[in-house]
């Protein structure tokens, strides 16, 4: 199930997306990028859509995916 990021209070949101920047060990080549950066990079790609949150009943967690990676996922699943 998709959730709207502005459901989520802003501390929720901006831990999620935290998380997300970590786990993905993001790389934006050769300058630096600050955490604050990347957030606030994260939040406009929700804000456009391309970055959305996934609920997961199955396993009760809550994660960021792309689009792309989701209707991906989705593709594989209509074929089986």
């Amino acid at each position: 199930m998709l959730i709207p990021y502005q459901d989520l209070d802003l501390d929720t949101l901006n831990n999620l997306i935290e998380y997300f920047i970590l786990r993905e060990g993001t790389d934006y080549g050769e300058q630096e990028v600050s955490l604050p950066e990347k957030r606030e990079k994260v939040l406009q790609q929700l804000k456009k859509g391309s970055v959305v949150i996934l609920y997961s009943e199955l396993s009760e967690s809550v994660t960021l995916i792309h689009q792309n990676q989701l209707n991906q996922q989705m593709q594989l699943m209509d074929g089986q």
